[in-house]
């Protein structure tokens, strides 16, 4: 058995796999104006067989709506893309030097989501979940600050679910919904992602 197959025999990601398997996330119709664009959450084993989620931070740029947020690795779909998945693997190499194609396999969707304010550009986000083999390593793009990896049973405590402040550019401070993780706070489209990908771990 590869290690691959390993990490899909575990409990919760072949009960996650299953459940993609059974049912794609629901799609948002593009209305001509909103471009498409993906993401990929990534889990691979640790030594002990436990699972853990790719994160990235954002390198700081002025010209990015999304600068120095924590996120998943993705971005906008280019003409040469076949498809969203395409997307979503070329995304993630780029930015983290992850082949999802050559060391990894696609489960399937989660839901479409897109931002909710108008200071954002207009997009419609595909999530992908992914599972890759334990030995792949991130290396980080310029437009990646850092690439670090939280376990599984730290996505799932409820604890480092909550409320907090955050800085919203072009708004300044306001309280939202988030998941932490050490330093690290996750809120907006992320935490969106995150919350529909707990939401299918659970029992």
């Amino acid at each position: 058995m590869t290690t691959l197959d390993a990490l899909l025999t575990h409990p919760d990601v072949a009960r996650l796999a299953l459940r993609l398997a059974a049912q794609s996330g629901r799609t948002i119709e593009t209305d001509g104006i909103k471009r498409f664009a993906a993401i990929a959450l990534v889990l691979r084993p640790t030594e002990s067989g436990e699972p853990e989620l790719l994160l990235i931070k954002r390198a700081e740029m002025e010209q990015d709506p999304w600068s120095g947020h924590i996120a998943c690795p993705g971005g906008r779909m280019d003409p040469g893309d076949r498809d969203l998945e395409q997307t979503a693997i070329r995304e993630t190499w780029e930015e983290t030097g992850i082949d999802l194609a050559r060391d990894g396999r696609i489960l399937g969707t989660l839901d479409d989501i897109s931002p909710r304010s108008p200071t954002l550009p207009p997009l419609i986000i595909r999530p992908f979940v992914a599972v890759v083999k334990p030995e792949v390593t991130t290396v980080e793009s310029p437009e990646v600050a850092e690439a670090f990896w939280v376990p599984l049973a730290a996505v799932r405590e409820t604890a480092a679910w909550g409320r907090a402040f955050v800085p919203i550019r072009g708004v300044g401070d306001a309280e939202v919904d988030v998941f932490k993780h050490g330093e690290h706070t996750v809120w907006g489209l992320t935490h969106r992602a995150l919350s529909q990908f707990l939401e299918l771990l659970s029992p």
